[in-house]
């Protein structure tokens, strides 16, 4: 059987950071969406996430970990530049983690405190998730410019992840609650919008791998496909934030957006694992360790998804009181 092993362990790796950025994405929307909520409301909020987001950061640590084993020597490249960035989000999640079991026990104006942090450590891991894919396109290159590209992306992903929180909290919640989370995905949205055009029209700009892959006519007249259904997605998603709308279609609109989007950044980069200067072949581990890697990836990728499935099926629903207070 002739299996191309680096493009299997490149492809795992993506979906898995596409279902984090999907899965604790919305949790990280709703987080940030905190202080536009009155204190009952928070508190439903949290609980829509609350059996979730703790297991939903199990696919970024299996998304590091397939970087890491399967491709060791773009691991130490990556992580290097990045290691600033990466601290801050394990800041920014340490502070949501703590706040969200300390917001339970708090009284008077602690869990006022506790709340904002939620938010800030929300906002602070979102931002740097963000920085950090603005410098991986960039392929790291040193210069003003491309730092402020990289905060440019930063807040585009916290826009999209507002849009994915206040989409989950219409899919969630009803009442008052839903109808606000129908405000805050309009305004997501277009913040969104924009922030893809800006991004669009940077990236190319920014590193000659994508400009080279988006401008080589006519051959990527079929990738003109990927703008168009996300506009058409888009599209769909405000239609559906009508209160007439089935109540699961905003969300499904919004990670439609984030498929696309995966899918043209990964049409853009593939074969490089570092930008312009290491491929998938180039960077992955002996065959004789791919292959004993792939196999317990068989075995255990099934359970993690099983899990998720399972947790979301118990789980599921309309959330009626606040279970984390």
């Amino acid at each position: 059987m002739n299996i191309d092993l680096p493009v299997v362990f490149a492809v795992l790796m993506g979906a898995s950071i596409l279902a984090y950025v999907v899965l604790d994405g919305y949790d990280l929307g709703v987080g940030m969406l905190m202080p536009a909520a009155s204190a009952p409301e928070q508190d439903l909020m949290v609980a829509s996430i609350g059996p979730f987001w703790d297991a939903n950061e199990t696919w970024l640590v299996l998304g590091i970990g397939l970087l890491l084993v399967a491709f060791p020597k773009a691991h130490g490249v990556v992580l290097g530049e990045l290691y600033l960035p990466v601290t801050v989000m394990l800041i920014g999640l340490m502070f949501r983690g703590v706040a969200f079991e300390f917001r339970m026990k708090a009284l008077g104006w602690h869990a006022e405190l506790w709340n904002w942090l939620f938010w800030f450590g929300s906002f602070l891991a979102s931002l740097a998730q963000g920085f950090m894919l603005g410098r991986y396109i960039t392929g790291f290159e040193p210069g003003f410019a491309y730092w402020l590209f990289a905060l440019l992306v930063g807040g585009s992903v916290c826009g999209g992840y507002v849009l994915l929180g206040a989409t989950w909290l219409v899919l969630r919640t009803e009442g008052e609650l839903q109808r606000k989370a129908r405000a805050w995905a309009k305004w997501g949205l277009l913040w969104v919008a924009l922030g893809v055009a800006l991004v669009s029209i940077a990236t190319p700009l920014a590193s000659e791998t994508v400009r080279d892959k988006w401008f080589d006519f006519p051959r990527t007249l079929g990738l003109m496909l990927l703008p168009a259904a996300s506009l058409a997605a888009g599209v769909w998603l405000w239609r559906s934030l009508r209160p007439a709308a089935a109540d699961w279609k905003p969300f499904a609109g919004a990670v439609a957006i984030y498929v696309l989007a995966f899918l043209g950044l990964a049409y853009s980069i593939f074969p490089y694992v570092v930008v312009d200067r290491m491929t998938i072949w180039d960077a992955a581990s002996h065959d004789s360790a791919l292959w004993f890697m792939f196999w317990g990836a068989v075995i255990v990728l099934p359970f993690i998804a099983g899990y998720t499935v399972f947790a979301y099926r118990v789980f599921r629903g309309k959330v009626r009181e606040a279970l984390y207070k």
